[in-house]
């Protein structure tokens, strides 16, 4: 029986953070600054410019996300925090169009990313992610959490769409359907408790 915790992402985890995204998929080129960025701004981006982005982004706080660990060694993250800081959400039309709440209400946060390395999937990281992420979000006076994941009962679904959670994932954790969005996706959104 494997032990899963979960930490803060903080300037003293930052290699955590790192070991956790290049675990398989496109966590490493990505850096998890796609949600914060416009698409314009993303394409005029390298690698290197995105590191040093989110570098800068936890060094500043407060942290952006929190890292997973299966017995001690980083293994999962999460992107979850204001809506208001995560640029690409507002600049989404079927989000935008989507929502119940407010685009500039800095009390609505959003989960955007998960990434998990290849050998510890399958062991539950993201659902004690977003546990965690809830009470993250909670202790930090959110009102409202929404999620934006994959609706995977429609078949199989590549493990790089993945990023966005899994909806059976969400649900689990008290969220509820609001609308469709494009390409399988469907926004949640729960209450903090």
């Amino acid at each position: 029986m494997v032990t899963i915790t979960t930490e803060r992402a903080t300037r003293a985890r930052w290699d955590d953070v790192q070991h956790s995204l290049t675990g398989g998929g496109d966590g490493r080129s990505c850096q998890c600054v796609w949600p914060i960025l416009r698409n314009k701004d993303w394409n005029t981006t390298t690698v290197d410019d995105r590191t040093a982005l989110f570098h800068d982004e936890i060094d500043a706080g407060p942290p952006p996300g929190l890292v997973a660990y299966v017995d001690g060694e980083a293994a999962g993250w999460i992107r979850i925090g204001p809506r208001t800081a995560q640029l690409r959400i507002p600049n989404t039309k079927a989000i935008a169009a989507a929502t119940h709440e407010p685009l500039d209400d800095p009390t609505v946060w959003a989960v955007t990313c998960f990434v998990v390395r290849r050998e510890h999937r399958g062991q539950g990281l993201t659902s004690a992610l977003l546990r965690s992420a809830i009470e993250y979000a909670h202790d930090s006076g959110a009102r409202i959490i929404e999620g934006y994941p994959v609706d995977t009962s429609h078949g199989r679904v590549p493990s790089n769409d993945l990023f966005h959670g899994a909806l059976p994932t969400f649900l689990n954790e008290g969220f509820q359907q609001i609308a469709p969005l494009t390409r399988g996706r469907v926004l949640v959104s729960r209450a903090t408790p």
